[in-house]
């Protein structure tokens, strides 16, 4: 990945426990050429997502964010024109 966001950055460093924890369960000791195919294949959806998860959480929470702020907006405009008519 080049120039990863913060958002990617976290979201990487968000799979390094599950990572480990797939690469204690299988073998720690063993090295990666001797995974067997479903091994790696079971490290990459770990990996993946987890990824996935974290991205999904983080753009969850900034439309949450944006859409508070466009709600309380919205609510100060009614007002701002309600006391106009005043």
């Amino acid at each position: 990945m080049i120039d990863p966001s913060d958002m990617e950055i976290a979201a990487m460093q968000s799979c390094l426990t599950p990572l480990g924890e797939y690469v204690s369960f299988i073998g720690i000791q063993r090295p990666l050429a001797d995974y067997s195919r479903d091994e790696v294949l079971g490290l990459i959806d770990v990996v993946i997502t987890n990824y996935q998860e974290r991205m999904l959480e983080e753009h969850e929470r900034m439309a949450a964010k944006d859409r508070d702020f466009l709600e309380q907006s919205l609510v100060n405009r009614a007002a701002g024109r309600l006391q106009g008519s005043v």
